[in-house]
């Protein structure tokens, strides 16, 4: 039987930052404080728990997202570690699709950087409430009131401060809790196992009283009672403060701000009571909708085990050869041994194990319901976004959105065994990761493999050598461009040959228009006269699909182009869904040919950070490779430029800034939208 007390008890959330922010460090803390490991890792080390891939080790940085679960004051919490490299942005994307809230971390240095934003902005796509933790309160330059400030202007929503640090930057030692008014101070030697609650110091007192002020006065304007009891200047306590906070918070009104330093053992505690109090639980989220394929109809599925069984595929690990599948359990019971329906598929599986996850370790477990997060054995055909339901009660999810590769290199098999292991393996980590593909080029024959970034690609291939045991040599990065026209134009193509003694004819006529840039392509149908059945109109559609998919410029894809079919001719007795898929290609590429088709490029978001001194040569460097300034600002002794360039000016970036700067200044950069070629 279900029991709804159990799933308020239930806390799925995910840890979103910029790279460097501290979001693993702060993972591994949690997983201390919490009992869930008995000692803590750290990713200087290579000995962080979430990061147990080798890559990541080596390179001290998260590159796929781990789940665990642990359990603070009788809650049940499944945290989500996420990349925070804009290579990775996908792994965070999926995460988001089915996680409830998500703790922001921020580094009180450096305040809202790009992928921060980046990572925001998806959490409010998929109305994720979040928490704000600014972290490395104990670094040199940290300034809290600076990072909420960004908060507020950047997201335009309403941070509420409710702790404030004592001591800064060395002497950083504990906060000021503004919802008890109370002062936490972590004793070191406990590794922040530990801390002392006590009255405030006076000396800091006048600052916490006149920031419990503006707090109060805040919320007050949400609920009238509080309002009144602050007009009144009636006592205020935290059993006053904590529902409205709440109540904003799942809203997405406001966002809780609190601070600390993770890698000093300080503020984690405050920040687990801040999930469990503010945070939502699966019964606080709207039921999942999604769509009866029988009927169309958009259905709901509240977070209930008495419900009918629906979950979504976020996420595909291999392990040894075996395929593990991640779920997000929305609703009903998902047990060991009984069959399911995979919707998106079309295909019936059957359970055949079922894990609880931490990290890399695996527990197994005999059954699990709404409001989890499970590993699956046995999942032949399930990929990246696919809809897990009850064979009797079908519905289907909304998928995840998965992201176009940027970037292409060549690789060969090293040796004959090699090549014969290629194929395979490449399509097992296609399968785990969305945004990587892989293609034979038909002119060259070469293994072409696509991905988000130079770095992206070199983790892929890493683990091509090390998990798969194939070697390759890659060529240099391509640019991944695309196809468009400029001018309107009309083309007709006609199919009319003897295949095994059967004639097939059609006759398909189709004007080109241009579209705006990013809106993708739309094929629309205005035949009135009846010359062409509507039967064909699926086959003609797909011809046009097809002959999209690679333009005659270079043989990229053609993006941004309507499609109109306006005319054409049929014969009884011979034409076919065949002729008119051929003949509805040829002449979209007829009509591509004469409509002024030219290449696009991607072009990419660049933020740099330099020191002043370094400005010049930054702007110097970047209006060499035609970028385009957006604008300027300063942080502190630190210049933020932020620019538009063209992917393929870009390559060697990282090494050219650093000996241009004598390492001072850092850079990101992700994918804005494709533009015109530059000659």
């Amino acid at each position: 039987m279900a029991d709804p007390k159990r799933l308020n008890l239930f806390r799925n959330i995910g840890i979103i930052a910029h790279i460097d922010a501290g979001k693993t460090t702060l993972t591994e803390r949690v997983l201390f404080y919490t009992g869930r490991s008995h000692r803590m890792g750290e990713v200087h080390d290579g000995t962080a728990v979430m990061d147990w891939m080798e890559q990541e080790q080596e390179r001290g940085i998260t590159i796929t997202s781990a789940v665990t679960t642990c359990r603070w004051r009788g809650h049940e919490i499944h945290l989500i570690d996420t990349p925070g490299h804009v290579d990775f942005t996908m792994e965070v994307e999926r995460s988001l699709r089915v996680l409830d809230g998500a703790i922001a971390v921020f580094s009180g240095v450096d305040g809202v950087e790009p992928q921060s934003e980046t990572v925001w902005h998806q959490a409010d796509r998929y109305h994720v409430p979040k928490v704000a933790f600014v972290n490395k309160m104990d670094r040199i330059g940290a300034d809290f009131t600076n990072t909420v400030n960004q908060i507020e202007n950047k997201f335009k929503t309403i941070p509420l401060t409710l702790q404030l640090p004592i001591g800064s930057e060395s002497d950083f030692r504990g906060v000021l809790d503004l919802v008890s008014m109370k002062q936490i101070i972590w004793l070191d030697e406990t590794l922040g196992a530990e801390f002392t609650i006590e009255e405030i110091d006076p000396a800091l007192s006048s600052a916490a009283n006149e920031a419990r002020e503006n707090l109060v006065a805040k919320l007050g304007e949400f609920d009238d009672e509080l309002m009144e009891r602050y007009l009144g200047g009636t006592e205020i306590t935290p059993e006053h403060l904590i529902p409205v906070i709440r109540r904003l918070t799942l809203e997405l009104k406001a966002v809780p701000v609190l601070c600390g330093s993770a890698l000093k053992n300080k503020g984690v505690q405050p920040l687990l009571e801040a999930v469990v109090d503010f945070l939502p639980s699966p019964v606080d989220v709207p039921p999942i909708e999604g769509t009866n394929p029988a009927t169309g109809a958009v259905e709901q599925r509240k977070s209930d085990e008495k419900e009918p069984l629906s979950a979504l595929a976020f996420k595909i690990f291999m392990e040894q050869g075996r395929k593990l599948t991640y779920l997000r359990i929305y609703s009903g019971v998902l047990q060991v041994g009984t069959d399911i329906l995979n919707v998106s598929k079309g295909a019936r599986e059957k359970v055949s194990r079922i894990f609880e996850m931490h990290a890399n370790k695996r527990e197994r477990i005999e059954r699990s319901g709404a409001g989890n997060l499970v590993a699956v054995l046995g999942l032949k055909t399930t990929t990246t976004g696919d809809s897990i339901c009850d064979p009797d009660k079908p519905l289907l999810l909304e998928p995840v959105d998965i992201y176009e590769p940027v970037i292409s290199v060549s690789v060969e098999a090293q040796t004959r065994a090699d090549q014969e292991k290629l194929f395979d393996s490449l399509a097992k980590l296609s399968e785990e990761d969305p945004t990587f593909r892989f293609a034979e080029s038909p002119d060259t024959g070469q293994i072409i493999v696509s991905g988000m970034g130079e770095l992206h690609l070199e983790i892929v291939l890493n683990r091509l050598a090390r998990d798969y045991h194939v070697g390759v040599n890659a060529g240099k990065p391509q640019v991944v461009y695309r196809e468009t026209i400029r001018t309107r134009a009309q083309g007709t193509g006609v199919f009319d040959r003897e295949i095994g003694g059967t004639r097939h004819f059609a006759q398909v006529q189709v004007s080109l228009a241009p579209r705006e840039r990013g809106v993708g392509n739309q094929v629309s149908n205005k035949v009135r006269d009846g010359s062409i059945p509507e039967i064909f109109f699926p086959a003609i559609e797909q011809g046009i699909q097809d002959a999209a998919g690679s333009g005659t410029v270079a043989g990229y894809p053609v993006v941004d182009v309507e499609t109109t079919l306006f005319s054409g001719l049929f014969q009884e007795g011979i034409s076919s869904e065949l002729s008119f898929r051929v003949a509805a290609s040829m002449a979209f590429r007829n009509a591509f040919e004469q409509a002024d088709p030219v290449l696009l490029e991607p072009c990419m978001l660049v933020e740099i950070l330099a020191p002043e001194e370094s400005l010049g040569v930054v702007l110097d460097d970047i209006n060499m490779r035609k970028g385009k300034i957006e604008n300027i600002t300063a942080r502190k002794a630190i210049q933020v430029v932020s620019a538009v360039v063209a992917l393929s000016k870009m390559f060697g970036y990282s090494t050219a800034l650093r000996s241009s700067t004598q390492g001072r200044a850092t850079f990101t950069m992700h994918f804005s939208h494709y533009d015109l070629a530059s000659q």
